[in-house]
């Protein structure tokens, strides 16, 4: 197994645009979460070799709230692998547009199940390195 997934890898960097805003002008909660599963996804597809699918997400908190221009970064850590299914930790972080230092601005454990051709839950094999 690849070294990097249990340690965690910088998986998504991108800026919070005005568009993606709530009616109170901070970032959309689901939008954050959306970000957070595409980095998810993206190490679940690495791990698993192919297509896979997000079936539960856990203990998601929102420890403060990400601004319009804010530079935002998702770190995904492959906690467990099991037959089927896969637990990835995933932590985001904001930073101010014109700051250095970046604050966690929440985490989730997110599942998936490697998928088949037919969308049917399927093996994950063992992978050497």
């Amino acid at each position: 197994m690849n070294k990097n997934f249990e340690d965690g890898i910088l998986v998504i960097r991108t800026i919070a645009m005005p568009a993606d805003t709530n009616p109170s002008g901070d970032i959309f909660g689901g939008w954050l979460m959306s970000q957070m599963d595409l980095a998810a996804g993206n190490l679940a597809g690495r791990v698993s070799r192919g297509r896979s699918a997000t079936v539960a997400v856990e203990a998601m908190q929102f420890l403060r709230p990400v601004k319009v221009g804010d530079e935002v970064t998702i770190y995904a850590k492959l906690q467990k692998v099991g037959r089927t299914s896969m637990q990835i930790h995933v932590d985001s972080w904001a930073r101010s547009r014109f700051e250095v230092e970046s604050n966690q601005v929440t985490n989730a454990e997110f599942v998936f199940v490697a998928l088949d051709d037919d969308g049917q839950p399927r093996q994950i094999d063992p992978q050497t390195d």
